[in-house]
């Protein structure tokens, strides 16, 4: 690792630990091994930044291993997002691998395994065996099948891989022991049956492998020196070093699986079996919906890249399961937004506002700048003209002292342009404000020098000129779940926490610039929040997603 002091969290400590212990750095090797049937979602970030973070803390290479050992569920479309999710994030895997890329070397070690007295064919019906396994406190029972021959079994298991048996007929199972305290160690499952196309190896076989006998055999044929995995596989490790006792080569690196906890975020779920079922039932519109906890989804709504991995490198590596609060992500994305994005002008509730002392039919192009926190300052030009588009809520006719924005008899500053004092209002037969008259002082221009442009008052509103605004439909996301942990509680269906009010289209008035914004691009709209060119855009209608505000609203929310 760097030579820098640094503070190493318990899987650092571990390589560490193996490094002194005689395993030569060239042997290190890591690897993100995703299942292919959904969309990565941000729970997984976390690991993906975890292992390609650890390839590039030790140089390290990193493989990609798709475990696509259930044809019935995967999916080519499931491959190529988590591709271009894992590139998005600014990472690359030294090789592409996948479990189906072992099938046949998988075979022959069962072969031999059942040669040697170490696994066998079972005809049970799941039931029974599900019956003959026990119980975590009383012991299972041997199966009627355990000791069938060698020449028998060998017989079977061909039959089963030629595809003479329907789903369901026979298993081969490892023989270990029925009376094992870690039930995971009752003669588990090696292989089934499955009359299902691989969207890799077509209908070349009809028996596929357990996830528990593909994990630690590729990654032994890959030499992974250590397979990090979720909490849940810990029990799991006792097989994983059974399967390679089996066929372990001591001349070569022995794979070690060591596991860490899920992190999970608030307001989200992170299960690929419920997000699929919020597609499938169009809670959301898609697996990259910007309320989705996905990759995809947060990509689209105009997350960066870079905020995820600092989230992912804030929250750490821990040996406990806990619930993350989503605030420090979109913390981490307002404080990467804030460096990266322009700032613009766009309104979103308007109010039509007349500047009466303003020349009929003339208009100005004032200068603007993008992000104060450039090194070197940008500006654009932004048109001004007699009638303008302020937010509704900028406007009070009476207001107290706290008000710092426009009111009838008081001034504020238009942002880039002139001093304005709120003169009258035209109102509608239902009272509301259709129209509010000012005048504005001349010599106040933003940047003049004068005297009067340096003049201070109170507030300073955002605006864009009515006969130059551009039209947008304008998504406004709120969270997804009003509970902050709506899959704590196994007896309430965490889809009864769905929040009602998670999407709002409205339609905003942005300055004339944003008419050229591409898809993906992201600004500031002042005052308002960060927002993003949604992926429906088109050169006839702008489409907007709102990333996230410039403040936490929900923790004052959340306290009431």
């Amino acid at each position: 690792m760097s030579t820098e002091e640094k503070s190493l969290n318990f899987i650092e400590q571990i390589i560490e630990e193996d490094l002194k212990n005689g395993l030569s750095k060239d042997k290190l090797r890591f690897r993100f091994p995703p299942e292919p049937n959904g969309y990565l979602h941000v729970g997984h970030a976390s690991a993906i930044c975890l292992n390609f973070g650890l390839g590039l803390d030790y140089n390290a290479p990193v493989n990609l291993r798709f475990d696509d050992t259930n044809p019935a569920k995967e999916e080519q479309e499931y491959v190529d997002a988590i591709k271009r999710d894992i590139e998005w994030l600014g990472f690359q895997w030294s090789t592409e691998c996948y479990a189906s890329d072992y099938f046949q070397q998988m075979y022959d070690w069962a072969v031999e395994f059942i040669k040697n007295g170490k696994a066998y064919v079972d005809s049970q019906t799941s039931e029974a065996m599900a019956i003959q396994k026990g119980t975590p406190t009383t012991p299972g029972t041997d199966s009627p099948f355990r000791e069938r021959s060698v020449e028998e079994n060998l017989d079977l298991f061909e039959r089963m891989k030629n595809g003479e048996f329907p789903n369901g007929t026979h298993i081969l199972r490892a023989k270990i022991s029925m009376n094992a305290n870690n039930m995971l160690m009752r003669d588990p499952i090696m292989y089934r049956i499955l009359h299902s196309h691989h969207h890799r190896t077509g209908n070349d076989w009809c028996i596929y492998p357990m996830y528990d006998w593909a994990h630690g055999e590729s990654d032994y044929l890959e030499q992974i020196s250590h397979s990090f995995c979720t909490l849940e596989f810990l029990p799991h490790r006792e097989l994983y070093d059974w399967f390679l006792n089996q066929i372990y080569d001591e001349n070569k690196v022995r794979p070690k699986q060591r596991e860490f906890a899920r992190r999970n975020l608030s307001h989200t779920v992170v299960s690929k079996r419920k997000l699929l079922q919020l597609v499938e039932e169009k809670h959301v519109t898609s697996w990259d919906d910007p309320r989705m906890s996905t990759i995809s989804g947060m990509r689209r709504r105009g997350y960066p890249p870079m905020a995820i991995r600092n989230f992912a490198n804030t929250i750490g590596i821990a040996k406990r399961t806990n619930l993350i609060d989503v605030s420090l992500l979109e913390f981490c994305v307002r404080e990467e937004l804030n460096k990266s994005t322009h700032r613009v002008m766009a309104v979103l509730n308007p109010v039509k506002l007349v500047i009466i002392n303003y020349p009929e039919g003339n208009e100005e192009w004032l200068e603007a700048e993008n992000n104060p926190e450039e090194e070197v300052m940008t500006f654009r030009q932004v048109p001004f003209s007699k009638e303008l588009y302020i937010e509704r809520e900028d406007f009070q006719e009476e207001a107290n002292k706290k008000f710092f924005r426009l009111t009838l008899g008081t001034e504020v500053r238009l942002k880039n342009a002139y001093i304005i004092k709120g003169e009258s209002v035209v109102k509608d037969e239902n009272g509301t404000i259709t129209e509010i008259h000012c005048t504005y002082d001349v010599d106040s221009r933003s940047g003049s020098g004068t005297e009067a442009s340096q003049r201070k008052v109170k507030g300073t509103i955002h605006w864009v000129s009515i006969p130059h605004a551009v039209e947008a439909e304008v998504r406004i996301y709120d969270r997804l779940f009003t509970h902050e942990n709506p899959d704590g509680n196994k007896e309430v269906d965490f889809k009864e926490y769905i929040n009602p009010n998670s999407l709002e289209v409205i339609t905003g008035y942005l300055e004339p610039s944003l008419k050229s914004a591409e898809i993906g691009e992201r600004f500031q709209f002042q005052r308002l929040g960060y927002f993003c060119v949604d992926k429906d855009s088109s050169t006839e209608k702008l489409v907007f997603n709102k990333t996230v505000g410039l403040r936490d609203t929900w923790a004052k929310v959340e306290s009431k």
